[in-house]
């Protein structure tokens, strides 16, 4: 298999910790869909102002957030899977938080179209078929 969607999803995780949010955007469709663990209560953002909200939360809610990238494995030519760990400081609360996260990206013609954030790494592996 091809690394070119390893590597585009290593580019937009690199986005997020630089907050360079045209060159996010540039590894993304213009209708990308992103869906957080708190899709229920407002935690899916939806093409390009979708994501500029994105990055707007991220840095109102905990502006040293950062990701750290465990691992990045290509599915399939349209799937990737990212094993990813998280830290930030809340900025209003002060404090630290860490987390894990498998974040699966759904690619068309080698652009990111949806990205799907699991903090259960086997509810992840289930989505795209890996685990039963």
């Amino acid at each position: 298999m091809s690394q070119e969607n390893v590597r585009l999803v290593e580019r937009a995780i690199a986005a997020i910790n630089a907050r360079d949010i045209e060159g996010y955007l540039a590894c993304c469709t213009e209708n990308v869909k992103l869906e957080t663990p708190m899709a229920a209560v407002g935690g899916v953002y939806e093409g390009t102002a979708g994501i500029g909200r994105y990055f707007t939360d991220i840095e109102e809610a905990a502006p040293d957030f950062r990701i750290e990238l465990d691992g990045v494995e290509e599915v399939d030519s349209q799937r990737v899977l990212a094993f990813m760990r998280t830290s930030s400081t809340g900025r209003a609360s002060g404090i630290r938080l860490a987390g894990s996260s498998t974040n699966v990206y759904d690619l068309i013609d080698g652009k990111i179209s949806h990205i799907r954030i699991f903090l259960d790494r086997q509810e992840a592996l289930k989505a795209v078929g890996l685990e039963g």
